[in-house]
């Protein structure tokens, strides 16, 4: 397939750009307690939140967006290391004290929790009444999978004799994955009770198959062998053949279609490294018939029917189209495909017509069929360098290995 390399250095000038502003805006912002990241803005207005905006405040920290950045954070300093030395050392600073501090949480209850107060106290947060958190031996949940990531990948650059303890941490949580102790929703007590309870989602295992690109990137392939199998699983439990597309829930016409997205991704990201074959086709596939079926004008809607492929949400959150131009760019390396190549522009003029700010470095969180809507999809912190950040630096080294 002959590649557009004109678009292709466009693309790599505009996502490098994108990144190094956002990094920088970032670093520039006064942390929170105890070091924490302070990405907390309205993505509308671009005016900070207060102690007056209830939990957008920044008196609560989200140990999930804590995680999440601290994986960039240590990603992007090992980008930086040999491009822009001094600038790498910028993140790595901020990357240390915020290791030291989730590290800190992390062994004290053993888990990172979803919501903490202004004590550090883990907190939920459901219907406005806010509650302490439970905190049932041997259930993990999504913020420990982002906390786990985060801490081991900058424990082998801070701390490289703890990073055994995030590692365990990390394969107690695709134990808990592989027997029903994981728990999704962390607005609600955390228990068995609620475990049984909620539906069989994929998104679990999905969120933990990320953990083997973090591994390959960090030279650690050999512990990378659970990917395959979760990747075996959501293919034999959840794969629709009428559609060939993945459902969520099983026999369920509601589809979080971005979910789908992101798995193509991260199994993608593993064969790359792995060069594993033996599903790629079907992934491409579900690709390409996930991205025709879920984009729109808006961009890809927070929830669409599988059957008709109309969205069931009026939302369209951001950080699905940056995991589909990753997904596509990585799925372009493998397959040529020229399909999936023009999806990838696609999804790309989509993004930074609808989405990004370039005057503010971030994208807005939510947009509705009239624009930017106030609706947070997880945290009301704004990316810190995670679903946006690393996905357009993958994208970003998937091109300039094609162009060099």
């Amino acid at each position: 397939m002959i590649m557009d390399n004109n678009w292709l250095e466009k693309a790599v000038s505009r996502y490098e750009t994108c990144n190094y502003k956002t990094l920088n805006w970032i670093l520039s912002r006064s942390p929170l307690i105890e070091g924490f990241l302070n990405t907390k803005v309205n993505s509308i207005t671009g005016i900070s939140y207060t102690n007056n905006s209830g939990t957008r405040g920044p008196k609560f920290i989200y140990g999930w967006i804590q995680g999440r950045g601290l994986e960039a954070l240590v990603t992007f300093a090992e980008y930086y290391k040999d491009k822009n030395y001094f600038f790498s050392k910028k993140i790595l600073k901020r990357a240390e004290t915020l290791y030291y501090s989730l590290k800190k949480l992390y062994f004290r209850d053993e888990h990172i929790f979803f919501l903490y107060d202004q004590d550090l106290k883990a907190i939920r947060n459901s219907n406005k009444v806010i509650n302490f958190q439970t905190n049932e031996k041997g259930i993990f949940t999504y913020s420990d999978a982002f906390a786990a990531k985060g801490l081991f990948a900058a424990s082998r650059v801070f701390e490289p004799s703890n990073s055994k303890f995030f590692k365990q941490y990390i394969f107690d949580i695709i134990n808990a994955v592989e027997n029903n102790f994981f728990q999704m929703d962390e607005t609600v007590a955390i228990s068995l009770k609620t475990i049984k309870k909620q539906p069989n989602d994929f998104a679990p295992r999905m969120i933990l198959l990320g953990v083997a690109g973090m591994f390959h990137i960090n030279s650690c392939s050999n512990l990378t062998s659970f990917a395959n199998k979760f990747i075996e699983d959501i293919l034999d439990n959840f794969y629709c053949k009428d559609k060939q597309i993945l459902l969520n829930i099983p026999n369920h016409l509601i589809c979080n279609i971005g979910h789908a997205i992101e798995f193509c991704g991260f199994a993608l990201e593993h064969y790359m490294m792995t060069n594993n074959k033996k599903n790629l086709e079907k992934i491409e596939t579900i690709l390409i018939n996930s991205l025709k079926l879920g984009l729109k004008k808006q961009g890809i809607p927070l929830f669409i029917s599988s059957e008709t492929g109309k969205a069931t949400s009026p939302y369209f959150p951001w950080w699905n189209l940056p995991e589909s131009i990753r997904a596509c760019a990585i799925g372009t390396h493998l397959g040529m495909n020229t399909e999936i190549f023009q999806l990838w522009k696609k999804i790309d003029k989509t993004f930074f017509s609808n989405f990004w700010q370039a005057n503010k470095f971030y994208a807005y969180q939510t947009i509705n069929i009239d624009g930017p809507v106030d609706y947070v999809p997880a945290t009301p912190d704004l990316d810190p360098g995670y679903h946006t950040g690393i996905s357009l630096l993958k994208a970003t080294q998937v091109i300039k290995n094609y162009l060099t």
